[in-house]
Formats: structure tokens, C-alpha cells, sequence
């Protein structure tokens, strides 16, 4: 007989209902994040203020504490620093922009000569002759019909950016004539347990924006200074406008290069080739100059960033916030790895190491010390203690580094 083979079928087991419940406490807290991030884009720019006045009260932190130093009262120092930064600020002014204004016309009056010099030279190649022949043949009264039509547009915004930087240094001064209670204001809602490592943050940034903010100032100005005296021996007109240009054009990166060297290089058209090559190599040196040992002498510890990490700060920056984003970059990228270091975050792959149980040891032995010293005293007078404390801490690691790359050398 055959044998009647029956195919096993698999019991059907009854579905499973997963039922989604969503608590009103989660509901209410993404509505909170949803609501705060509406919030902070709104405020964006007030946002930035706030940060902008944040890094001037750091660049000139420490010069106010070098008054305080020298038997100066706090209120009097501010009044020094502030004072002298808007008496320079004036004279800068003064002595520049009329200056300015009347080379800026003289480059517009010899801008047919310097236009007809650019386009002989480019249709002196057969590559570039068709620039060459645009040049020649460009018209102007479109161009200054769009550029009209743009001005009203474009004023509004430069009102919005004088008001802006006018608040965020008022609101720099105010930060720095209360600084003792906000700090103490900060410290009362930071558990005791956190104010050494709080403090800690608070210095480094203080590091990391003074540092960023001088070393701009540093090389804008050594570069507008550079520019003026290479421009007036080669005898190029207008180097005084050309010079100022240049050094605040110096503060961009990656694009700063292109807007210091091109005006530069254009201007010297009329000198002849000889003055052109030797202002394209004499600019093309400084800049090297300026990024291989100006920048890292200037900068010194304040800005410890990869390549990779300044090229990303950068394009997020600028993809954020355009050119004040780009600006604030560095500084804010340079920021986020030292709350990643002082937070003692271990990251993937990170293994401890004996260096690393020894800071912890010495973070959790300051924290006692503090803990012991500062025993039912106000936030705010604890906060001095703990600022004191991370100060010194800060100044014997500094050494102990120092010491050790002199041993390695």
C-alpha cells in the first residue's frame, strides 16, 4: 500500500497587540523641548548677544583682575578698561575713516584706469581674453540700479547689527559690575559637591574666549599694519583703505586669504608686473607667516583643535549662523571638548590610564578640600573660594606641563 506522507503544520499562535501608551508626563516634557527649541530660534539673535557679551567680559576679565592686582577697586579698573577700549575705538575712527572715505574716492576715480589695466592684461592670454573683453564692455547702470535697489534692504540689517553690538557691549559692562552676584546667583543653584569642577569650566572658558578674541586681534592688527607699509613702499595708492580692508577682512577664515590678497593685488596693476609679483610674494609669505607661527604664538594653549574638528566647526558655523557663526566656530568647538575633558566623559574606545585615576583622585581630594572650607558659607563667598582653588590647581598643572615638554626637548 502506499504510504500517505502528511506535511506537520505548525500550530497557529494567537497575534500579539503591543499597545503604545504615552505617559502625560512625557508628553508634557516633549512639548517643553519642542517649546524651548521654537524658543531659541526665536531668540536666536539675542542668543548671540548674549554670547558676544560673554566673550568680551572674558577678553577683558583679565585685564580688570591686573588692576585689582595693582590696589585698584574693581569699579575703577572697569572704568579704565572700558574706557580706554572706547576712547581707542574713537580715535580709530577718527583718524581712519575720513582717511578712508577720501582714498575710497580716489579708488573710484581711478577705477576706469585700473579697469582698462586689468582687462589689457587679461587679453594679453588667449585663455582669459574673453574676461578681458567683458571687462571692457561691462556697464554700469544696471549694476548701480540693483545696487539701489539693495541699499534700503540692506540697512535695515546694518541698523540691527550696530544695535546688537551696541547691547552686547553695555550688557558686557553690566556682567562685569555685577559680576560677584551672578556668579553667586550660578553657584546657589550648582550643587556644592559640583563648584570646584564648575569653577574649573568657568576659567577654561574664560581661557578659551580671552585667548580667541586677543589672538583676532593680534593678527587683524599686524596684518592691516604689514599691508599699509608694504603697500606704501611699492607706492600702491589707496593703501591706507586697501590696509583696513585687509586686516578686517583678516577675521574670516578660509576666505580671508582671498579678500586681503585680491584688492592688494588688483591695486598694483597700474605699478607695472614687477610690483605685482612682489606684493602677490610678499603677501603670499606673510600669510604662510601668520598661520604657521603667528597663529599658534599667539593662540598659545586657548585653542587645542584637530584639523578635522576646525574644518567641521567651520562649515557647521557658517551653515548655522553665516558669518558670525563662522566666527564663533572656533571658540564654541574649542569649548565643547573642554566640557567633554572636565566632565571627565569617557569616550568610545577610551581606555583609563593611571594619568586619568590620578586627576580623579586629585578631583575628588579639591572637592573635599573645598567641601571642608567652604562649611555654611554663602554661595557667593564660596564661589571666590572655589575660583581660588581651580586658579591654583590650573597654575600647577600649566607647570607640571611645561616641565614635562622640557624634559622632552
Amino acid at each position: 500500500m502506499p504510504v500517505e506522507y502528511r506535511k506537520s503544520v505548525p500550530p497557529v499562535r494567537p497575534r500579539r497587540r503591543i499597545r503604545i501608551e504615552i505617559r502625560p508626563k512625557s508628553m508634557i516634557i516633549a512639548a517643553l523641548v519642542i517649546f524651548c527649541a521654537w524658543l531659541f530660534i526665536k531668540l536666536l539673535p539675542v542668543v548671540l548677544v548674549l554670547v558676544v557679551a560673554l566673550m568680551i567680559v572674558g577678553t577683558f576679565s583679565p585685564a580688570v583682575a591686573w588692576l585689582e592686582a595693582r590696589k585698584i577697586r574693581r569699579g575703577g579698573g572697569i572704568a579704565i578698561v572700558f574706557g580706554s577700549l572706547s576712547l581707542a575705538f574713537l580715535a580709530m575712527m577718527v583718524l581712519t575713516i575720513p582717511a578712508l572715505i577720501e582714498q575710497v574716492k580716489s579708488l573710484v576715480e581711478q577705477e576706469p584706469a585700473l579697469r582698462r589695466s586689468v582687462a589689457e592684461f587679461l587679453m594679453g592670454s588667449p585663455l582669459t581674453a574673453s574676461l578681458g573683453e567683458a571687462l571692457t564692455n561691462l556697464k554700469y547702470d544696471a549694476l548701480i540700479k540693483d545696487a539701489g535697489e539693495h541699499v534700503l534692504a540692506y540697512s535695515k540689517s546694518l541698523v540691527e547689527v550696530v544695535a546688537y553690538s551696541a547691547g552686547a557691549f553695555f550688557l558686557a559692562l553690566y556682567i562685569m559690575i555685577d559680576r560677584d552676584r551672578l556668579r553667586g546667583a550660578a553657584f546657589a543653584v550648582i550643587p556644592r559637591a559640583e563648584h570646584i569642577r564648575f569653577s574649573r569650566i568657568l576659567i577654561n572658558l574664560e581661557t578659551i574666549v580671552g585667548g580667541y578674541i586677543r589672538g583676532q586681534v593680534v593678527t587683524c592688527l599686524m596684518m592691516g599694519g604689514f599691508m599699509f607699509i608694504l603697500l606704501t613702499a611699492c607706492g600702491v595708492p589707496n593703501a591706507l583703505a586697501l590696509s583696513v580692508f585687509g586686516g578686517i577682512a583678516d577675521v574670516l577664515p578660509f576666505i580671508g586669504i582671498f579678500l586681503t590678497m585680491g584688492p592688494a593685488v588688483l591695486a598694483t596693476l597700474v605699478k607695472g608686473p614687477v610690483i605685482v609679483a612682489i606684493v602677490f610674494v610678499a603677501m603670499l609669505a606673510y600669510e604662510e607667516f601668520e598661520s604657521r607661527v603667528l597663529v599658534p604664538m599667539v593662540y598659545g594653549r586657548a585653542l587645542r583643535l584637530p584639523s578635522s574638528v576646525v574644518l567641521f566647526a567651520l562649515i557647521a558655523g557658517g551653515t548655522l549662523a553665516g558669518i558670525v557663526g563662522a566666527l564663533l566656530a572656533l571658540p564654541v568647538a574649542a569649548a565643547i571638548l573642554m566640557l567633554i575633558d572636565e566632565m571627565r566623559v569617557e569616550l568610545p574606545g577610551e581606555e583609563t590610564s593611571a594619568e586619568g585615576d590620578q586627576i580623579m583622585a586629585a578631583d575628588k581630594e579639591s572637592e573635599q578640600e573645598y567641601a571642608r572650607r567652604t562649611e555654611g558659607m554663602p554661595a557667593e563667598q564660596a564661589a571666590a573660594v572655589a575660583l581660588n582653588m581651580s586658579n591654583i590647581r590650573k597654575k600647577e598643572e600649566s607647570e607640571a606641563q611645561d616641565k614635562q615638554a622640557g624634559q622632552g626637548l
